[in-house]
């Protein structure tokens, strides 16, 4: 047997897929607000007090107050979770798969990343009993598992974990004793809000979780990065905070001024700001649950997206097809499907998954059009399905999705 895709130059770090993008044209509000700033650096190291009130206001709107001195900001989610991982030493906890840049994160600091299985019914939190048994065997071989990093709101399954699944893996980490991070960055991008209950795990253990929210989520271009963090209101979450403080510090790990406006501006969340995110949440929901119709028509598995801009699909049903292509890992099947839909289509193994596995992760943005022109037509257009853009990228996913579900049909031994 031929050897499978060799790791080396495929790195998860300088190869790891971005967050899935708006896809939209750039709010005019936003570009105000970082124009207006592009004169002065008047920002302190994190973020002044405008970035910090705002920060105080958009969690407190969540059911999670907060004061000034118990938030941080960083110039995106993987700066904060670098400095919590530092500050907390020890060994960390994910589940499987998990957000892209994750581990990367957690492995440059030198510390041991130890993956868990999600239920069934979601990924983004890790199953209780799983996360038991996980945390016993690495304490048997000597480890210390200290940190558990999750996420209600899941990249890169687009579910959103019940709430009982929640409060369950939750009260088995507080009885191991462990700290966790609540990466709340697709918390705003639920794409039933009224019919979807999402709950963050400090609300149920509010004195050892710290969330974090990165604004390229809900808010900000990708290339405007800002990210804030909500500590414990105790003194352990005081003493926490400080010290991720002090390595964001050691890295110089500032919002720009300019940048640092505009998050303020887009946490206050004004109308225009409220608007765009809501009628954004729709489009995608919309390209979202046309591409998984299209997705599962084919025999392919994926659940039906709940958040984000993004899909997750398992295409081990069509194995032999892909076989027959040469495609039999997750990294081929990454530059077979990227080279045929002329999108990025990330293998399950950027997201920890196992690299035998035939999974993908889909993305909405690049399904609404090439220009700004076509991305801003279908925010507003009443039906973005039927737009020329749309219908074409939804038509050749079916297509070569149906291909490979016709070669899995010839494939098949018969009855």
């Amino acid at each position: 047997m031929r050897r499978r895709t060799d790791p080396e130059g495929h790195g998860p770090v300088r190869y790891g897929p971005p967050l899935p993008g708006h896809g939209l044209p750039l709010l005019p509000g936003l570009a105000a607000a970082l124009a207006e700033a592009a004169d002065h650096d008047d920002a302190g190291p994190f973020g002044g007090p405008p970035l910090l009130d705002a920060a105080c206001g958009y969690f407190g709107r969540r059911g999670l107050p907060a004061e000034p001195d118990e938030v941080a900001t960083a110039p995106g989610a993987p700066a904060l979770l670098v400095a919590v991982t530092a500050a907390l030493g020890g060994d960390v906890l994910v589940p499987r798969p998990c957000a892209a840049w994750w581990a990367p994160q957690v492995r440059a600091l030198g510390r041991s990343v130890f993956h868990v299985a999600t239920p069934a019914e979601c990924g983004g939190v890790p199953d209780p009993y799983a996360l038991l048994e996980t945390i016993r065997r690495i304490r048997t071989e000597g480890g210390d598992p200290r940190l558990l990093v999750l996420s209600v709101a899941d990249d890169p399954t687009a579910t959103v974990a019940p709430p009982e699944v929640v409060h369950e893996t939750v009260e088995a980490a507080a009885v191991e004793g462990l700290h966790l991070v609540s990466d709340e960055t697709w918390r705003d991008t639920v794409h039933r809000p009224h019919d979807t209950v999402l709950l963050s795990p400090a609300e149920m253990l509010p004195d050892r979780v710290t969330v974090v929210t990165d604004l390229a989520g809900p808010f900000l271009p990708a290339g405007w990065p800002a990210a804030v963090a909500r500590f414990p209101a105790t003194a352990d979450g005081a003493g926490l905070r400080a010290r991720v403080l002090d390595v964001l510090t050691a890295l110089g790990a500032r919002v720009a001024a300019p940048v640092a406006a505009a998050a303020a501006y887009a946490l206050d969340e004004p109308a225009d700001v409220a608007q765009r995110l809501a009628a954004g949440v729709a489009l995608h929901a919309r390209v979202a649950a046309a591409a998984h119709r299209a997705v599962v028509a084919t025999g392919a598995l994926a659940r039906p997206p709940q958040a984000g801009r993004h899909l997750y699909a398992d295409l081990g049903p069509l194995r032999a097809a892909l076989g027959a292509r040469g495609v039999g890992d997750a990294q081929e099947l990454e530059d077979f499907l990227t080279a045929r839909l002329g999108m990025p289509a990330p293998g399950g193994h950027r997201f920890g998954d196992d690299l035998a596995a035939l999974r993908v992760r889909l993305c909405t943005g690049p399904f609404l059009g090439t220009t700004a022109e076509e991305r801003g037509e279908c925010l507003n257009a009443p039906a973005p399905l039927e737009l020329p853009q749309v219908q074409r990228a939804l038509i050749l996913l079916g297509s070569v999705f149906d291909d490979l579900r016709d070669d899995a049909q010839r494939w098949e031994p018969p009855p």
